[in-house]
Protein backbone atom coordinates (compact mmCIF):
# COMPACT_ATOMS: atom_id res chain seq x y z
CA UNK A 1 0.00 0.00 0.00
CA UNK A 2 1.64 3.44 -0.83
CA UNK A 3 2.05 5.94 1.51
CA UNK A 4 -0.58 9.48 0.65
CA UNK A 5 0.87 12.37 0.14
CA UNK A 6 1.64 14.83 2.85
CA UNK A 7 -0.88 17.70 3.56
CA UNK A 8 -2.10 20.39 6.23
CA UNK A 9 -5.24 20.71 7.14
CA UNK A 10 -6.06 24.16 8.92
CA UNK A 11 -9.55 23.88 11.18
CA UNK A 12 -10.53 27.67 11.65
CA UNK A 13 -12.80 28.93 14.47
CA UNK A 14 -12.34 29.19 18.35
CA UNK A 15 -11.11 25.77 18.81
CA UNK A 16 -9.36 25.53 15.64
CA UNK A 17 -5.76 23.19 15.00
CA UNK A 18 -3.44 22.53 12.69
CA UNK A 19 -4.23 18.58 11.27
CA UNK A 20 -1.32 16.87 9.70
CA UNK A 21 -1.86 14.06 7.20
CA UNK A 22 -0.41 11.81 5.08
CA UNK A 23 3.18 9.86 5.46
CA UNK A 24 5.57 12.97 5.97
CA UNK A 25 8.68 11.20 4.91
CA UNK A 26 11.57 11.71 3.04
CA UNK A 27 10.20 10.08 -0.01
CA UNK A 28 7.22 12.47 0.09
CA UNK A 29 8.64 15.40 0.84
CA UNK A 30 11.31 15.93 -1.88
CA UNK A 31 8.83 15.63 -4.46
CA UNK A 32 9.12 19.25 -5.92
CA UNK A 33 5.30 19.23 -6.46
CA UNK A 34 4.76 18.62 -2.94
CA UNK A 35 6.79 20.30 -0.93
CA UNK A 36 6.61 23.49 -2.61
CA UNK A 37 2.96 23.39 -1.45
CA UNK A 38 3.64 22.34 1.96
CA UNK A 39 6.52 25.08 2.01
CA UNK A 40 3.25 27.75 1.01
CA UNK A 41 1.53 26.41 3.44
CA UNK A 42 4.03 26.04 6.50
CA UNK A 43 5.07 29.94 5.68
CA UNK A 44 1.43 31.08 6.09
CA UNK A 45 1.28 29.55 9.51
CA UNK A 46 4.60 30.85 10.93
CA UNK A 47 3.56 34.26 9.81
CA UNK A 48 0.53 33.90 12.07
CA UNK A 49 2.04 32.31 14.65
CA UNK A 50 4.39 35.48 14.82
CA UNK A 51 1.47 37.62 14.84
CA UNK A 52 -0.84 35.24 16.44
CA UNK A 53 -3.46 36.50 14.26
CA UNK A 54 -5.08 32.78 14.28
CA UNK A 55 -5.36 30.62 17.42
CA UNK A 56 -5.28 27.40 15.13
CA UNK A 57 -1.88 28.24 14.07
CA UNK A 58 -0.77 27.95 18.15
CA UNK A 59 -2.11 23.99 18.33
CA UNK A 60 -1.44 21.51 16.74
CA UNK A 61 -2.45 17.78 16.36
CA UNK A 62 0.16 14.86 14.53
CA UNK A 63 -2.09 11.95 15.55
CA UNK A 64 -3.40 11.72 11.91
CA UNK A 65 0.07 11.10 10.77
CA UNK A 66 0.62 7.97 9.21
CA UNK A 67 4.36 8.19 9.03
CA UNK A 68 6.87 10.73 10.07
CA UNK A 69 10.79 10.35 9.66
CA UNK A 70 13.42 12.87 10.79
CA UNK A 71 13.07 14.72 8.19
CA UNK A 72 9.70 15.49 8.37
CA UNK A 73 10.16 16.04 12.05
CA UNK A 74 12.95 18.93 11.04
CA UNK A 75 10.79 20.47 8.65
CA UNK A 76 7.68 20.65 11.66
CA UNK A 77 10.43 21.87 14.06
CA UNK A 78 11.69 24.57 11.81
CA UNK A 79 8.21 25.57 10.74
CA UNK A 80 7.81 26.04 14.20
CA UNK A 81 10.72 28.16 14.83
CA UNK A 82 12.90 25.64 17.18
CA UNK A 83 10.19 26.20 19.78
CA UNK A 84 7.29 23.91 21.04
CA UNK A 85 3.39 25.28 19.83
CA UNK A 86 1.40 26.10 22.40
CA UNK A 87 -1.60 23.23 22.20
CA UNK A 88 0.45 19.70 20.53
CA UNK A 89 -1.31 16.75 20.19
CA UNK A 90 1.31 14.14 19.73
CA UNK A 91 2.34 10.25 19.76
CA UNK A 92 4.86 9.27 22.28
CA UNK A 93 7.25 8.10 19.17
CA UNK A 94 6.41 11.45 17.54
CA UNK A 95 7.69 13.28 20.40
CA UNK A 96 10.66 10.91 21.21
CA UNK A 97 11.55 11.76 17.57
CA UNK A 98 10.76 16.04 17.96
CA UNK A 99 13.29 15.98 21.02
CA UNK A 100 16.24 14.66 18.91
CA UNK A 101 15.46 16.85 16.73
CA UNK A 102 15.47 19.98 19.18
CA UNK A 103 18.69 17.88 20.50
CA UNK A 104 20.84 18.00 18.07
CA UNK A 105 19.21 21.25 15.49
CA UNK A 106 21.65 23.97 15.66
CA UNK A 107 20.85 27.94 15.64
CA UNK A 108 22.74 29.44 12.52
CA UNK A 109 24.65 31.91 13.54
CA UNK A 110 23.60 35.27 12.82
CA UNK A 111 25.66 37.31 9.95
CA UNK A 112 28.71 39.33 11.34
CA UNK A 113 27.96 43.02 11.25
CA UNK A 114 29.83 44.90 8.47
CA UNK A 115 32.55 46.59 9.98
CA UNK A 116 34.34 49.89 8.82
CA UNK A 117 37.45 48.42 9.06
CA UNK A 118 36.46 45.89 6.48
CA UNK A 119 37.09 48.57 3.38
CA UNK A 120 40.53 49.13 4.85
CA UNK A 121 41.23 45.54 5.42
CA UNK A 122 40.18 45.09 1.86
CA UNK A 123 42.33 47.69 0.55
CA UNK A 124 45.27 46.54 2.89
CA UNK A 125 45.10 43.28 1.32
CA UNK A 126 45.00 44.09 -1.89
CA UNK A 127 47.92 46.50 -1.90
CA UNK A 128 49.92 43.00 0.17
CA UNK A 129 49.27 41.34 -3.03
CA UNK A 130 50.18 43.28 -5.35
CA UNK A 131 53.69 44.13 -3.82
CA UNK A 132 53.46 40.30 -3.40
CA UNK A 133 53.27 39.73 -7.29
CA UNK A 134 55.95 43.29 -7.83
CA UNK A 135 58.51 41.13 -5.72
CA UNK A 136 57.77 38.02 -7.54
CA UNK A 137 58.20 39.35 -11.28
CA UNK A 138 61.33 41.25 -9.95
CA UNK A 139 63.07 38.21 -8.54
CA UNK A 140 62.12 36.47 -11.47
CA UNK A 141 63.48 39.14 -13.86
CA UNK A 142 66.67 38.91 -12.07
CA UNK A 143 67.10 35.26 -11.90
CA UNK A 144 66.33 35.96 -15.64
CA UNK A 145 69.36 37.83 -15.66
CA UNK A 146 71.60 35.58 -14.33
CA UNK A 147 70.42 32.76 -16.77
CA UNK A 148 71.35 34.89 -19.58
CA UNK A 149 74.81 35.64 -18.27
CA UNK A 150 75.41 31.30 -17.18
CA UNK A 151 74.27 30.33 -21.05
CA UNK A 152 76.74 33.32 -22.64
CA UNK A 153 79.59 31.78 -20.25
CA UNK A 154 78.67 28.16 -21.11
CA UNK A 155 76.28 28.00 -24.57
CA UNK A 156 77.03 24.35 -24.64
CA UNK A 157 74.39 23.90 -21.46
CA UNK A 158 72.07 26.13 -23.17
CA UNK A 159 68.11 24.33 -23.42
CA UNK A 160 68.53 24.97 -26.86
CA UNK A 161 65.72 21.83 -28.27
CA UNK A 162 63.04 23.97 -25.69
CA UNK A 163 63.72 26.58 -27.35
CA UNK A 164 63.74 25.49 -30.48
CA UNK A 165 60.25 23.74 -29.91
CA UNK A 166 58.68 27.31 -28.33
CA UNK A 167 59.95 29.45 -31.25
CA UNK A 168 57.47 26.74 -33.53
CA UNK A 169 54.60 26.73 -30.95
CA UNK A 170 54.42 30.38 -30.03
CA UNK A 171 55.22 31.90 -33.54
CA UNK A 172 54.72 29.75 -36.68
CA UNK A 173 51.55 28.25 -35.07
CA UNK A 174 50.29 31.62 -34.21
CA UNK A 175 50.90 33.22 -38.26
CA UNK A 176 46.97 32.06 -39.48
CA UNK A 177 45.20 33.87 -36.49
CA UNK A 178 46.93 37.12 -36.43
CA UNK A 179 47.07 37.02 -40.09
CA UNK A 180 42.79 36.85 -40.00
CA UNK A 181 42.57 39.18 -37.37
CA UNK A 182 44.93 41.57 -38.60
CA UNK A 183 43.28 41.57 -42.34
CA UNK A 184 39.95 41.95 -41.17
CA UNK A 185 41.03 45.07 -38.46
CA UNK A 186 42.73 46.68 -41.52
CA UNK A 187 39.76 46.19 -43.96
CA UNK A 188 37.13 47.59 -40.60
CA UNK A 189 39.60 50.83 -39.78
CA UNK A 190 40.20 51.56 -43.72
CA UNK A 191 36.36 51.52 -44.10
CA UNK A 192 36.00 53.71 -41.05
CA UNK A 193 38.53 55.99 -41.92
CA UNK A 194 37.66 56.20 -45.44
CA UNK A 195 34.09 57.79 -44.38
CA UNK A 196 35.47 60.23 -42.60
CA UNK A 197 38.25 61.47 -45.21
CA UNK A 198 35.08 61.49 -48.01
CA UNK A 199 33.90 64.24 -46.29
CA UNK A 200 36.91 66.64 -46.88
CA UNK A 201 37.92 65.51 -49.75
CA UNK A 202 41.18 64.21 -48.04
CA UNK A 203 41.29 60.84 -49.89
CA UNK A 204 45.05 60.39 -49.81
CA UNK A 205 45.32 60.97 -46.68
CA UNK A 206 44.01 57.55 -45.63
CA UNK A 207 47.56 55.76 -46.49
CA UNK A 208 49.22 58.10 -43.46
CA UNK A 209 46.42 57.32 -41.18
CA UNK A 210 46.26 53.82 -41.93
CA UNK A 211 50.28 53.48 -42.54
CA UNK A 212 50.88 55.73 -39.08
CA UNK A 213 48.42 53.79 -36.40
CA UNK A 214 48.98 50.09 -37.93
CA UNK A 215 52.83 49.72 -38.28
CA UNK A 216 53.37 52.30 -34.84
CA UNK A 217 50.61 51.28 -32.70
CA UNK A 218 48.06 48.79 -33.79
CA UNK A 219 49.83 46.11 -35.44
CA UNK A 220 52.19 45.71 -32.21
CA UNK A 221 49.33 46.04 -29.85
CA UNK A 222 47.20 43.57 -31.48
CA UNK A 223 49.63 40.95 -31.71
CA UNK A 224 50.63 41.54 -28.48
CA UNK A 225 47.28 40.58 -27.19
CA UNK A 226 46.60 37.81 -29.14
CA UNK A 227 50.08 36.18 -28.12
CA UNK A 228 48.80 36.73 -24.26
CA UNK A 229 46.06 34.98 -24.91
CA UNK A 230 47.10 32.27 -26.69
CA UNK A 231 50.86 31.73 -25.25
CA UNK A 232 50.59 33.39 -22.11
CA UNK A 233 47.82 30.89 -21.12
CA UNK A 234 49.67 28.25 -22.33
CA UNK A 235 52.72 28.97 -20.46
CA UNK A 236 50.60 29.43 -17.56
CA UNK A 237 48.77 26.38 -17.76
CA UNK A 238 52.07 24.24 -18.79
CA UNK A 239 53.76 25.36 -15.70
CA UNK A 240 50.64 24.74 -13.55
CA UNK A 241 49.92 21.75 -14.49
CA UNK A 242 53.76 20.40 -13.75
CA UNK A 243 52.70 22.06 -10.33
CA UNK A 244 49.73 20.24 -9.98
CA UNK A 245 51.49 17.05 -11.09
CA UNK A 246 54.41 17.53 -8.66
CA UNK A 247 57.23 18.34 -11.57
CA UNK A 248 58.01 21.20 -10.28
CA UNK A 249 59.24 19.30 -6.56
CA UNK A 250 60.68 16.49 -8.82
CA UNK A 251 63.06 19.50 -10.53
CA UNK A 252 64.42 20.68 -7.32
CA UNK A 253 64.85 17.73 -5.83
CA UNK A 254 67.01 16.49 -9.11
CA UNK A 255 68.94 19.67 -8.61
CA UNK A 256 67.12 21.01 -12.24
CA UNK A 257 66.94 25.07 -12.11
CA UNK A 258 63.96 25.12 -13.16
CA UNK A 259 64.53 28.97 -14.29
CA UNK A 260 67.40 28.10 -16.52
CA UNK A 261 65.02 25.44 -17.93
CA UNK A 262 61.50 26.93 -17.86
CA UNK A 263 61.79 30.86 -17.52
CA UNK A 264 64.26 31.61 -19.75
CA UNK A 265 63.33 29.62 -22.98
CA UNK A 266 60.28 30.90 -22.86
CA UNK A 267 61.26 34.36 -22.55
CA UNK A 268 64.12 34.47 -24.98
CA UNK A 269 61.59 32.70 -27.52
CA UNK A 270 58.68 35.19 -27.02
CA UNK A 271 61.29 38.19 -26.94
CA UNK A 272 62.19 36.49 -30.30
CA UNK A 273 59.13 36.06 -32.04
CA UNK A 274 56.97 38.59 -31.09
CA UNK A 275 58.89 41.11 -33.23
CA UNK A 276 58.06 39.23 -36.64
CA UNK A 277 54.30 38.24 -35.59
CA UNK A 278 54.51 42.23 -34.87
CA UNK A 279 55.09 42.49 -38.66
CA UNK A 280 53.54 39.39 -40.24
CA UNK A 281 50.05 41.03 -38.08
CA UNK A 282 51.12 44.45 -39.59
CA UNK A 283 51.70 43.65 -43.21
CA UNK A 284 48.13 41.54 -43.07
CA UNK A 285 46.26 44.54 -41.80
CA UNK A 286 47.87 47.09 -43.95
CA UNK A 287 46.71 44.42 -47.14
CA UNK A 288 43.47 44.55 -45.71
CA UNK A 289 43.32 48.52 -45.38
CA UNK A 290 44.55 48.89 -48.66
CA UNK A 291 42.14 46.53 -50.15
CA UNK A 292 39.36 48.67 -48.32
CA UNK A 293 40.79 51.89 -49.42
CA UNK A 294 40.90 50.58 -52.95
CA UNK A 295 36.96 49.64 -52.98
CA UNK A 296 36.04 52.49 -50.88
CA UNK A 297 37.67 55.52 -52.06
CA UNK A 298 39.20 54.28 -55.66
CA UNK A 299 43.27 54.86 -53.99
CA UNK A 300 45.50 51.60 -55.81
CA UNK A 301 47.70 49.31 -54.45
CA UNK A 302 50.40 51.44 -56.88
CA UNK A 303 49.92 53.84 -55.20
CA UNK A 304 49.35 52.69 -51.54
CA UNK A 305 52.53 51.33 -51.93
CA UNK A 306 54.36 54.37 -53.45
CA UNK A 307 53.01 56.77 -50.73
CA UNK A 308 53.46 54.50 -47.48
CA UNK A 309 57.59 54.51 -47.38
CA UNK A 310 56.79 58.91 -47.34
CA UNK A 311 54.07 58.09 -44.98
CA UNK A 312 55.76 56.39 -42.07
CA UNK A 313 58.98 57.06 -41.14
CA UNK A 314 61.68 54.40 -40.18
CA UNK A 315 61.71 55.50 -36.58
CA UNK A 316 58.71 53.87 -36.33
CA UNK A 317 59.60 50.69 -37.24
CA UNK A 318 62.48 50.99 -34.81
CA UNK A 319 59.75 51.99 -32.07
CA UNK A 320 57.70 49.33 -32.71
CA UNK A 321 60.10 46.13 -33.28
CA UNK A 322 61.49 47.38 -29.97
CA UNK A 323 57.52 47.58 -28.02
CA UNK A 324 57.99 43.88 -29.46
CA UNK A 325 60.22 42.43 -27.62
CA UNK A 326 59.41 44.62 -24.83
CA UNK A 327 55.63 42.98 -25.40
CA UNK A 328 57.19 39.62 -25.25
CA UNK A 329 59.28 39.56 -22.59
CA UNK A 330 56.69 40.79 -20.20
CA UNK A 331 54.17 38.42 -21.84
CA UNK A 332 56.31 35.42 -20.74
CA UNK A 333 57.55 36.47 -17.71
CA UNK A 334 53.99 37.43 -16.17
CA UNK A 335 52.53 33.66 -17.67
CA UNK A 336 55.75 31.80 -15.81
CA UNK A 337 55.07 34.67 -12.69
CA UNK A 338 51.35 33.09 -12.74
CA UNK A 339 52.34 29.42 -13.49
CA UNK A 340 54.93 29.20 -10.59
CA UNK A 341 52.04 30.12 -8.02
CA UNK A 342 50.21 27.86 -8.92
CA UNK A 343 48.69 25.73 -6.14
CA UNK A 344 48.81 21.89 -6.45
CA UNK A 345 44.27 22.12 -7.57
CA UNK A 346 42.62 22.58 -10.54
CA UNK A 347 40.83 25.47 -9.27
CA UNK A 348 43.85 27.54 -8.56
CA UNK A 349 45.40 26.29 -12.17
CA UNK A 350 42.09 27.94 -13.80
CA UNK A 351 42.39 31.42 -11.38
CA UNK A 352 46.21 31.29 -12.70
CA UNK A 353 45.39 31.32 -16.00
CA UNK A 354 42.79 33.99 -16.00
CA UNK A 355 44.96 35.97 -13.36
CA UNK A 356 47.88 35.41 -16.60
CA UNK A 357 45.89 36.70 -19.62
CA UNK A 358 44.41 40.06 -17.57
CA UNK A 359 47.34 41.06 -16.22
CA UNK A 360 49.35 40.37 -19.61
CA UNK A 361 46.77 42.05 -21.75
CA UNK A 362 46.71 45.24 -19.18
CA UNK A 363 50.52 45.02 -18.91
CA UNK A 364 51.05 45.32 -22.89
CA UNK A 365 48.33 48.91 -22.86
CA UNK A 366 50.11 50.24 -20.18
CA UNK A 367 53.94 49.62 -21.34
CA UNK A 368 52.71 50.74 -25.00
CA UNK A 369 50.73 53.86 -23.18
CA UNK A 370 54.48 54.45 -21.64
CA UNK A 371 56.01 54.05 -24.49
CA UNK A 372 53.37 56.71 -26.36
CA UNK A 373 54.70 59.33 -24.13
CA UNK A 374 58.28 58.63 -23.73
CA UNK A 375 58.80 58.59 -27.25
CA UNK A 376 56.72 61.67 -27.90
CA UNK A 377 58.74 63.75 -25.38
CA UNK A 378 62.12 62.61 -27.32
CA UNK A 379 60.52 63.50 -30.72
CA UNK A 380 59.90 60.16 -32.12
Amino acid sequence: MEDSPPRIEVQHGPEGRVLLQGAWTAANLTQKPLWDALAAQLKALRAQTASSASPAALRWSLSPLEKLDYLGAQVLWSAWNHHWPAGLQIEPEQRAMLETVEKFTVRPLPPPRPSWLEPVLMLGERLLSLLSHAKGMLRLLGQLLLDMGRLVRHPQQGPWRDLSGHLYNFGATALPITALVGFLIGVVLAYLISQQLRQFGADAFIVNILGISLIRELGPVLAAILIAGRSGSAITAQIGVMRVTEELDAMRVMGIARGFRLVMPRAMALALVMPLISVWTTIAALLGGMLAADISMGVTPSFFFNALPAAVKVSNLVLATAKSVVFGLLIALIGCHYGLRVKPNTESLGQGTTASVVTSITVVILVDALFAVLFKSVGI
